[in-house]
């Protein structure tokens, strides 16, 4: 904005010194300053959140059973469906314990058949009375032992199955393949760190809110939409919007925060889970008193301005800003809406000096105003 500047001649002072009849003509001017006053508007401002970016859905794919690696069918960073394949591990040694299993399972049913044949001929000479209910009780016994014996091999041939499917590992979601640390032809142990999965077509942006600020937030009824904006680590904002979807049930005793939760589109696979950001609440300013940060200066911590008084005179006034938003300060105490205030060059003055005002029409800072 154009600054005025200038000198007004006001006066011409004959002094006559001590000496004889002399006279010397000495000139005072005063330089003339715009002059501004609060502007006093419905606005809104930014609070900004640390953030913290998680996947949709991110699980670590750890091996079920110890064995090699014989064939990774996927590579970092890329995409794969729920299903396919990812790790291919040794199976010979299940498919062994499959083939086991099954033998046994085949020579226990040849048993069973033995038994039963025996259990219907003793039942016969049972009813003629030539053989006694103890030996028909014995192999009914014997019976029951080879039933257990094979639900026993039947569990082992469910577990071999089991093993020998944990040789081929699938992916549970659609999603983006992380860092591989074990390669091909490496033995892993059960529990063994293969890879993880994260499912970043939608994240979460976890938050932090004061109690003080979760209750503004909560009886805020004029929010509208629970919409809030991401701002990047490389201070780019985000260009999707998210929008606040839940809350924690309970406050962190030691931090007294809460957590919010928000949920962002990420079409572009730009955000990734353990990223971090900040998120931006757009909170609402009724009649807020409005002064631009250059009509104001620090001495010791503290924030003054220039008023100007009705003589033209200008007075330090300490203020008490509520907050600071783009280019101006919301004001709390110090000012009126009536105020007069040096708009800009308060370094150049000193309380207690004269000025010449201009005053800066209220339309022209309202302009400034509504650029930000």
């Amino acid at each position: 904005m154009p600054i005025i500047t200038g000198s007004l001649f006001i006066a011409q002072i004959s002094l006559i010194t001590g000496c004889g009849n002399e006279t010397k003509n000495e000139v005072t001017t005063i330089d003339s300053f715009q002059v501004i006053s609060p502007v006093i508007v419905d606005t809104s401002y930014q609070e900004q959140y640390v953030a913290e970016i998680q996947s949709l859905q991110n699980v670590e794919i750890r091996a079920k059973v110890r064995g090699y690696i014989e064939q990774i069918h996927v590579d970092e960073g890329k995409m794969v469906r729920e299903g396919d394949i990812l790790f291919t591990l040794s199976s010979r040694a299940f498919q062994e314990n499959i083939i086991k299993a099954n033998a046994a399972i085949k020579s226990i049913q040849a048993e069973l058949k033995v038994v039963e044949v025996e259990i219907k001929n003793t039942k016969l000479l049972l009813e003629k009375n030539i053989v006694s209910n103890t030996e028909m009780e014995m192999l009914m016994a014997k019976k029951e032992a080879i039933l257990a014996k094979m639900e026993e091999e039947k569990s082992s041939l469910a577990l071999a199955e089991l093993n020998l499917s944990y040789t081929r590992i699938r992916a549970p979601f659609t999603g983006v393949i992380n860092r591989i640390p074990n390669k091909k032809g490496s033995l892993v142990e059960e529990g063994t760190l293969l890879t993880s999965l994260s499912d970043n077509r939608e994240v979460f942006a976890y938050f932090n809110l004061s109690e003080s600020d979760y209750l503004n937030y909560i009886g805020n009824k004029e929010q509208g939409p629970k919409v809030v904006d991401l701002m990047l680590a490389n201070n780019q904002l985000y260009s999707f919007k998210g929008k606040i979807e839940a809350t924690e049930s309970e406050f962190d005793q030691s931090s007294g925060n809460i957590a919010f939760r928000a949920r962002f589109p990420n079409p572009q696979q730009l955000l990734k889970h353990g990223s971090n950001g900040k998120i931006l609440v757009t909170k609402p300013l009724k009649n807020a008193m409005l002064i631009p940060l250059k009509s104001t200066f620090e001495i010791q911590d503290k924030i003054y301005v220039f008023t100007v008084d009705d003589a033209q005179v200008v007075k330090q006034q300490q203020i008490i800003p509520k907050l600071r938003i783009p280019h101006f300060y919301v004001i709390d105490k110090g000012l009126q809406a009536n105020s007069k205030l040096l708009f800009e060059g308060a370094e150049t003055l000193k309380n207690g000096d004269k000025i010449y005002p201009i005053t800066l029409p209220q339309n022209e800072l309202m302009r400034l105003a509504d650029q930000f």
